[in-house]
């Protein structure tokens, strides 16, 4: 298996120098506890490894935490803290007593804000990252940058990264962003997914959520990744699935708790009254929606009904890849009104919005831009805008708005 070079190494190895804690969430085979025993390899310490997952070791640490870090004594990785909320609070009490920067390496399957017991005890003392499958960037080992329009950072890139044409995108969106595909431990894709959906998927909604039907499961996740990039609709979900809403609705906040998904929110302020609620959906990984939803190779993938949203899904999950990498929080956005006239993705940041729009085709229209016109009364400034497409080059309609092709995200 080849070892792909994560961008969040270098971050990782400097909060270590002032953090007791670190806590790496994101979903299972994202690659959180292989990078991190790779850190651990550079380090001039001997690092002890304990994996909760181990049902001896979590059984410890849940009845006897005390004992456990005794027993296990920092430095350490502890894999799938989730297990044990009980360690959070003997952690806390070592890490006032001794104050070593780097004593504590925690991963989580679950989202940190999303994830009980962890906030109130280790309320900051811990630093908290997410990772999710790996970024293109990550792929081609193209440099670490949160992404946003910016002229003068995009003209660097171009010199450094191959463009890409649209059958190549649809290969990465239809392999995936696995680690463990893309480094080649597995080169059964399908297989890689069945046993992904039924080891560790179905296994952490159950702990979870208590017994599950597998069956309805599986229709409901099908569902839901055939929703890729829409709106949440709980009711025409559960009906696909055979399930109540409520149920619908609990397994979703599941898997957004498990970061295999993740929700955007509609931006709205007190003078954007007629937006609407409803959040979009995205998966981190698309390959795993290309499974679920039956596309059976790249080429079917690209000329299916559903290529734009695929392609979609793709993009924002670059975007927010881009910056979780970089140890930041996005602050990304849609923008939909009840007249159903809507933006794709909006950026917040530094007082101003950038609006973005994503295209499959290689020569947006310039009427495309006409919808960033829909936030003009927001009190924050409006940025520079950009097409996300399949362009060859980075162009521009004009100076406010850019043509920026996908692949240099």
């Amino acid at each position: 298996m080849n070892y792909i070079t994560r961008h969040m190494e270098q971050y990782i190895a400097d909060l270590s120098k002032t953090w007791s804690a670190i806590l790496l969430t994101g979903p299972r085979q994202s690659g959180k506890t292989t990078m991190l025993k790779s850190l651990a390899k550079k380090e001039s310490i001997d690092r002890e490894y304990v994996s909760l997952d181990d049902l001896t070791m979590r059984e410890m640490a849940k009845t006897d935490p005390k004992m456990f870090l005794q027993l296990h004594k920092p430095p350490v990785l502890i894999d799938e803290v989730q297990y044990a909320p009980e360690l959070f609070t003997y952690i806390k009490i070592y890490i006032d007593e001794h104050h070593n920067p780097g004593d504590f390496w925690l991963t989580g399957s679950q989202i940190f804000r999303l994830m009980h017991g962890v906030q109130e005890s280790l309320a900051g003392r811990v630093a908290v990252l997410h990772m999710s499958p790996l970024s293109q960037r990550e792929l081609i080992s193209a440099p670490p940058r949160p992404f946003s329009p910016n002229i003068e950072a995009l003209l660097t890139d171009m010199k450094a990264i191959e463009p890409v044409a649209i059958p190549q995108m649809f290969e990465r969106i239809w392999n995936g962003s696995m680690p463990g595909l893309a480094g080649g431990e597995y080169t059964d894709r399908n297989m890689f997914y069945s046993s992904y959906l039924s080891t560790y998927i179905e296994r952490d909604v159950r702990e979870l959520s208590g017994s599950i039907d597998a069956l309805k499961f599986t229709r409901f996740i099908t569902a839901v990744a055939a929703r890729a990039s829409q709106m949440v609709n709980y009711k025409a979900i559960a009906d696909d699935a055979d399930i109540d809403q409520s149920t619908a609705k609990k397994w979703l906040e599941i898997l957004e708790t498990l970061g295999i998904i993740f929700l955007l929110h509609p931006y709205s302020n007190n003078v954007l009254k007629r937006t609407i609620k409803s959040p979009k959906l995205y998966f981190y990984d698309t390959g795993l929606v290309c499974y679920l939803t039956r596309w059976s190779s790249p080429e079917v993938a690209e000329s299916g009904a559903m290529s734009g949203a695929l392609l979609e899904n793709f993009t924002v999950s670059e975007i927010m890849k881009s910056y979780q990498n970089a140890g930041q929080e996005p602050y990304v956005h849609y923008y939909r009104d009840r007249d159903a006239r809507e933006i794709d993705v909006i950026l917040e940041g530094d007082g101003k919005l950038c609006p973005l729009e994503i295209k499959k085709t290689a020569t947006p229209d310039k009427r495309i831009i006409r919808a960033f016109k829909l936030i003009d009364k927001s009190p924050l400034e409006l940025g520079t805008s950009a097409v996300l497409c399949m362009a060859d080059e980075l162009g521009a309609f004009d100076s406010n708005n850019l043509i920026v092709p996908i692949w240099l995200i």
